[in-house]
């Protein structure tokens, strides 16, 4: 009986044995997936995501910036689709600055609202001569991918209306969010964060420009809702962490939560987005991660996962290299 013990335990260890050294060269032959950036041949910033059916659609500005450069470089904003967070599908180019008869200057952050079948997208170029500063502008289109066109014909923000600031590139980073009543409002800003009511046209204002006073306001307002509460992120001091605020209105009143996001690697901002999809809630970025020679005017968009708290509050994003498996 001991004889036939000791031949069962041997077999036994040999079975483990080879067991472990069957997941060990699995483990050599199949590393680590890291799908962030998810979008590796371009350099992109300022995402922006849109949900709309059983997709994803992700719109950036494309940094062209020379490696010996260190300053922008945007002549385009680009559009990706996705149907798992996975695998992104590059689209043909849906829009320029030179597309604004009055505008000049680089493809700067911007966001796509869909309302009524139609495709809003609101974007921050700098205006021609006539009026100095960076400004708003909105573009239309019938499907999320484009064609887009000039929804006014001129500026919707420009740098006289506001007069908060001193510089000239406080009317930036637009994002919008339509209110279950169907009432789209639009906030942006640089140094002092600004809202305004828009008519159900999408393209006029109803109302006067409001501020809102948040901590170490920098720039890259977005609003997102989850169940009854409203969510302020930000991009927080310079170099750039996100934070956010939390209010039971659209309008406020605003309190501050503290820091959603770290400073992102290599890259002096931090532009977010935050959607749902599928039942899961994420966070898009972009950090300066491609080690070719990326950086803060050559950056790249990320995707990871964001969790909340039983309060409503949102649990601190961990950025990672593996992404979205």
């Amino acid at each position: 009986m001991k004889n036939l013990i000791k031949s069962l335990s041997f077999l036994a260890l040999i079975a483990f044995c080879e067991t472990a050294v069957a997941q060990s060269a699995a483990n050599q032959t199949d590393p680590v997936k890291f799908n962030n950036p998810i979008i590796k041949d371009k350099y992109t910033g300022d995402p922006a995501a849109l949900v709309y059916k059983d997709k994803v659609y992700l719109y950036a500005g494309h940094d062209e910036a020379p490696n010996d450069v260190n300053s922008y470089r945007m002549r385009e904003w680009l559009v990706y689709s996705s149907s798992d967070m996975k695998t992104w599908q590059e689209h043909p180019v849906p829009l320029k600055p030179t597309d604004f008869a009055w505008a000049k200057g680089d493809a700067w952050a911007s966001q796509v609202v869909e309302k009524n079948g139609k495709f809003y997208w609101f974007v921050t170029v700098t205006h021609n001569e006539s009026i100095h500063g960076k400004a708003i502008g909105v573009a239309v289109g019938d499907n999320p991918l484009g064609p887009f066109k000039d929804a006014i014909g001129k500026a919707l923000i420009t740098n006289d209306m506001t007069t908060q600031t001193k510089i000239s590139w406080d009317d930036i980073d637009p994002t919008i969010y339509i209110d279950d009543a169907g009432k789209a409002y639009l906030y942006w800003g640089n140094t002092v964060c600004k809202y305004v009511k828009l008519k159900d046209n999408m393209i006029e204002m109803d109302g006067e420009i409001q501020t809102v006073d948040l901590p170490k306001f920098t720039e890259a307002p977005w609003i997102h809702k989850r169940k009854d509460w409203y969510y302020l992120s930000y991009a927080y001091d310079f170099p750039e962490k996100i934070a956010y605020a939390m209010s039971k209105s659209i309008t406020g009143p605003w309190e501050f939560k503290g820091i959603l996001n770290e400073v992102a690697g290599n890259s002096n901002t931090n532009h977010q987005s935050i959607i749902e999809f599928k039942g899961q809630w994420y966070f898009v970025y972009h950090n300066g991660s491609i080690p070719t020679n990326g950086g803060s005017f050559r950056r790249s968009v990320c995707v990871d996962k964001l969790f909340y708290n039983k309060d409503g509050t949102m649990k601190r994003v961990i950025m990672t290299s593996e992404g979205i498996q």
